[in-house]
């Protein structure tokens, strides 16, 4: 097991790693609409919140040199369900080859962040 870190995405203030490379795949943590520049939330709602998330996990993947076509699992964690379809909006920009997915509403997340973003990929 090999933990990397990232400086193109936001810092890791918590007791865990960025993502984690075993064997010949890649565990990423979940990401949040924090700007790594700022490390501030964006404020822009929901839209600019899962646009930065996927940027963050854009970020990481290519710290392990790899691409979001390696993604084949993705899990999303909404605070509001209602926010499915602008999500879904957002995710087809990134994710377009269509990997396996998951998408559940949850009370809380951290920094108070609308959406958060993990993935697991494939290291060919």
């Amino acid at each position: 097991m090999k933990s990397i870190y990232s400086e193109s995405a936001p810092e890791v203030v918590w007791p865990y790693s960025q993502w984690i490379v075993s064997w010949n795949m890649f565990y990423s943590s979940g990401q949040i609409g924090i700007d790594p520049e700022t490390l501030l939330l964006k404020e822009w709602g929901i839209y600019a919140q899962t646009h930065q998330a996927c940027l963050n996990l854009k970020a990481v993947l290519e710290a392990a040199n790899l691409s979001l076509e390696n993604v084949i699992k993705v899990n999303i964690f909404l605070r509001d369900m209602r926010d499915y379809e602008v999500v879904n909006n957002v995710y087809k920009e990134y994710f377009a080859h269509k990997p396996a997915r998951s998408c559940v509403g949850i009370a809380w997340l951290p920094a108070n962040a609308l959406v958060e973003i993990e993935i697991i990929a494939e290291i060919k």
